[in-house]
């Protein structure tokens, strides 16, 4: 690609559906750590697939991590994440995320998808 070639712009608002594979990040981590360790790894996937470092759990996805107990993590989770403008005036970033659960019978064969906001 050229050097003087201009980039296509990110959309700003924009909401996918991902499935994040939480037994695959937390392997090899202490029981007590489990569940935390979840919630950071969702961060740090929402980091990289929004491209923005504030990223907001919603309660209800923490408390599916949660549901098991600190030791006993779901496997896998259905994730949207949609990218937001910031309404706070004096904040750093212009953009935040908000990971939220989507509830599904089963894993099996789904892909990531856009979502009509």
């Amino acid at each position: 690609m050229a050097k003087d070639a201009p980039r296509q712009k990110k959309p700003d608002l924009v909401s996918r559906d991902y499935t994040i594979h939480l037994s695959k990040r937390t392997h090899k981590t202490t029981f007590k750590k489990k569940a935390p360790r979840a919630i950071k790894e969702i961060r740090k996937f929402a980091t990289e697939a929004m491209g923005t470092k504030d990223v907001r759990i919603d309660s209800k996805l923490n408390k599916y991590i949660w549901s098991r107990g600190v030791r006993n993590i779901p496997n896998r989770v259905r994730v949207r994440l949609s990218r937001k403008r910031n309404e706070d005036e004096d904040a750093e970033e212009k953009l935040y995320t908000i990971a939220q659960l989507v509830e599904v019978t089963s894993f099996k064969g789904l892909q990531t998808e856009n979502v009509e906001a």
